[in-house]
């Protein structure tokens, strides 16, 4: 196996819960070249992982909002990227048609990819000469380990792998000695109908864990990334003592504060998987949703709270925030940008 191209091309969330699937293939495939095509506005994950060679990013999302030129000829340089190479194998693990056509591009005897029942789009179907295996009810970062693994002839050995090369800031952001907690209660898939049910929980509730938080002694930082955002954080800010609104930032500025948080706690959005990826305190909330397949739950790192039929209380967030935070963190912060677990 000398050339391997992986489709995840987008969310940040998705990134981060196919890191584990990059590492089984670097400790398989050692001497391959792994490329990873990806959406240019999330690629920051993908140049950040150890053991991918290439990121090929194309505005995909840009483009179909602004229809630009500029947008077009990017898109037009990543296609040729990936025809100028051959190769062995082509692992469609996001199954949906930016993907699948993605992969019916790409120049490979192999086109690997989900069944139609599985995908995001079923008709994503049509680009695959191999389907993947059944694969029960595991995680979605294990179920990708473990089609792969089967699709290709090894087994999944050991536990799941983040090894990311996030570069360090300047400086430390904080010497004060008071702990950061990360606040994400918003995200850009709140105005998305078919997600709202799993993704709001109640404003006050929010504001009750941030209350929470600050009096025990957490500062709480709260990120944005629209105006309907800002307002929320300026909205809690308002009655968290001492909370934090953080200025507008790029995609690394602010997983460089995660990384050097002390909690984080949030909806299932994608900074909050990163901070599980991070190896950061990390609780997830989900509202009348199950979390055993998407949700963050390794052992002394993170917890997801809520399930189907349930929406948590702030007490159950408060628990499991005291769980992570009564002990030591398991990961440290990444000092010299490197961070393997």
């Amino acid at each position: 196996m000398k050339h391997i191209l992986l489709l995840k091309l987008t969310s940040l969330g998705d990134m981060a819960q196919t890191l584990p699937l990059v590492a089984d293939l670097r400790r398989q495939y050692p001497d391959a070249k792994i490329d990873w095509v990806v959406d240019s506005y999330c690629a920051d994950i993908p140049r950040w992982t150890i053991g991918v060679d290439r990121v090929i990013d194309a505005p995909l999302r840009r483009f179909k909002r602004s229809r630009s030129w500029g947008d077009f000829k990017q898109i037009a340089k990543a296609i040729w990227a990936i025809r100028r190479r051959k190769y062995d194998v082509v692992i469609d693990v996001h199954g949906v048609y930016k993907s699948a056509i993605t992969a019916y591009l790409a120049r490979s005897p192999r086109k690997l990819g989900y069944a139609a029942e599985f995908l995001g789009e079923p008709g994503a179907v049509f680009a695959y000469n191999e389907i993947f295996g059944p694969h029960g009810d595991a995680t979605g970062r294990h179920k990708m380990r473990l089609v792969v693994a089967d699709a290709l002839g090894y087994k999944v050995e050991g536990e799941e792998k983040y090894e990311l090369n996030l570069p360090k800031p300047p400086a430390p952001f904080h010497t004060d000695g008071v702990r950061r907690a990360f606040l994400f209660p918003a995200t850009s898939r709140d105005t998305k109908a078919r997600r709202q049910n799993e993704m709001k929980w109640p404003m006050d509730r929010w504001l009750g864990v941030g209350q929470a938080l600050s009096a025990r002694g957490f500062r709480v930082q709260l990120a944005w990334g629209s105006e309907v955002e800002l307002a929320t954080a300026k909205s809690l800010a308002a009655e968290i003592p001492n909370a934090d609104i953080l200025p507008a930032m790029s995609i690394t500025e602010l997983a460089q504060r995660v990384n050097e948080s002390d909690l984080v706690v949030g909806a299932n959005t994608g900074f909050v998987h990163l901070a599980d990826s991070l190896r950061r305190p990390t609780v997830m909330v989900f509202i009348d949703v199950d979390p055993s397949h998407i949700g963050v739950m390794t052992p002394g790192v993170s917890i997801s709270v809520g399930d189907k039929g349930v929406i948590p209380e702030v007490a159950d967030v408060v628990q499991a925030v005291d769980a992570l935070t009564a002990r030591p963190a398991a990961g440290t912060a990444a000092s010299a940008g490197s961070l393997s677990t």
